[in-house]
């Protein structure tokens, strides 16, 4: 059997795993959470390639793939992984941008350490429509500690929003755990919201890197709020 490792430090990364395994039950996940380090994979990109370099060395060379299930180490560091060590693949979970024939508003959540990075700026610039970035780095942590309540989430978005003049139609996850609140989202800004949240397109690239064909269900992957 196919051997995969899911790397993250938080509930993020669990949530990747189970879609993972509910899609592509022909492969065994191994599940690398780093909860202990989860702080430091969202201060900086130093920070977050240290952390998974330690927890991946057991692993490296010895499984067919290993996944960054997140945004800030896929950004700054999968290019580095992938020179350094050349005996292993990697994949992990890129920006997901918005179709390009559709000009609604765009809200993006994230973390500050990845607004901070210039492939996070050139990002946006590609987007090319009116949209808004908030960096909420309490969330993560709430979401994994079960805290973070739907009016709380209400406040938070509806406060920038009209600061901003912002109506989005669309919303970019670029934090894994946020895939946590999916539904509150949908229940905010109605149900013909279009959410991008890097998980689908990440599966069908590791099907295709491991050469995977015929063998994938329909994802029924549901939030655990």
């Amino acid at each position: 059997m196919l051997k995969v490792v899911v790397f993250d430090g938080g509930y993020g990364g669990e949530f990747f795993a189970d879609q993972l395994e509910e899609e592509v039950p022909i492969i065994e996940v191994i599940r690398v959470i780093d909860w202990r380090n989860a702080k430091q994979l969202l201060t900086s990109p130093r920070n977050a390639r240290k952390v998974a370099q330690n927890a991946l060395r057991p692993y490296i060379g010895k499984v067919d793939l290993i996944i960054l299930a997140n945004h800030l180490l896929t950004i700054t560091s999968l290019k580095y992984f992938k020179r350094k060590y050349k005996e292993q693949k990697f994949i992990g979970l890129n920006l997901q941008s918005p179709d390009t024939f559709v000009k609604r508003d765009v809200l993006i959540l994230t973390t500050k350490a990845v607004t901070r990075t210039i492939n996070y700026r050139n990002f946006i610039f590609q987007i090319r429509r009116k949209s808004l970035t908030l960096a909420l780095d309490e969330w993560p942590a709430e979401i994994d500690d079960g805290e973070l309540t739907e009016q709380e989430i209400r406040d938070t978005l509806e406060n920038n929003l009209i600061k901003k003049n912002i109506h989005p139609g669309e919303i970019i996850l670029a934090c894994s755990q946020f895939n946590d609140i999916k539904p509150i989202l949908r229940d905010i800004f109605g149900r013909n919201l279009k959410i991008y949240d890097s998980f689908n397109t990440t599966i069908r690239n590791t099907c295709k890197i491991l050469r995977i064909r015929g063998s994938l269900k329909k994802p029924k992957y549901k939030s655990k709020r």
